[in-house]
């Protein structure tokens, strides 16, 4: 059996004359950690869309395939139930809930009552949000938000995590914090992160794609693709020290 968990085979998006994902391929591995890096307007988010479904792929227009199954053109909640958990830039939640009240709801969605209140408290305590977790959502600070709305997605343990800028607007001590979690989680579950925060990729480490016009110009090991000299000169130049 493949260990490929998550593929797309020649996915191409157009937006009037605009190529926002340019037949792109790409093949993740079970367990494996990767991060999705690029200017802006090269077409993460519309990529990191396709993966969930919120962009509709056409049937002309490339696969998707998760754990082999063809996905393409799926919704976005008909993927989630193959267990993939997903963290948007914009995400679902109840600011006027608690944190704990927030965790539940998310955990009752695929656990039995019965076990919902231990995986709330083991959120909490790997996430360390004891200190909020009575708190309302809307109260918190955006960088406390951001580390509740990771544990939203944990709490349903899914075995697929996609993170969309899980680093922004965090702060350093959180940002560190973070990147203990997601190493901890994906030593059971594969996990695709996007974000714009150079220092946070390569803390985080594994292995990195680069778009770039809407297609791949680099694969490879954080430190490999962030030397690279194609990479420096349209996305990282100076901040790469």
């Amino acid at each position: 059996m493949s260990d490929t968990v998550v593929e797309t085979h020649d996915l191409s998006v157009r937006f009037g004359g605009v190529h926002a994902v340019n037949s792109v391929n790409f093949r993740l591995e079970e367990r494996e950690l990767r991060c999705l890096i690029g200017p802006n307007g090269a077409g993460k988010s519309t990529f990191f869309k396709c993966l969930t479904g919120q962009v509709a792929v056409g049937h002309n227009d490339g696969r998707v395939r998760i754990r082999g199954q063809d996905v393409t053109g799926w919704r976005p909640y008909d993927i989630v139930r193959l267990g993939v958990g997903i963290k948007t830039q914009t995400p679902s939640v109840m600011n006027g809930l608690t944190v704990e009240e927030n965790l539940w709801l998310s955990a009752r969605r695929v656990h039995p009552r019965e076990a919902v209140r231990d995986v709330v408290q083991a959120v909490i305590a790997q996430m360390s949000l004891e200190g909020i977790a009575r708190r309302q959502l809307g109260e918190l600070a955006h960088g406390q938000r951001q580390l509740v709305e990771i544990g939203i997605v944990l709490a349903q343990h899914p075995w697929l995590i996609l993170l969309d800028e899980p680093a922004a607007g965090i702060t350093h001590a959180e940002a560190d914090r973070l990147v203990e979690i997601i190493h901890q989680v994906n030593q059971k579950a594969t996990i695709v992160v996007v974000d714009h925060d150079m220092q946070f990729v390569r803390s985080l480490g594994g292995r990195v794609t680069v778009l770039h016009q809407g297609a791949v110009l680099r694969e490879g090991p954080v430190d490999e693709v962030l030397a690279d000299q194609k990479v420096r000169e349209v996305y990282i130049g100076s901040r790469a020290k």
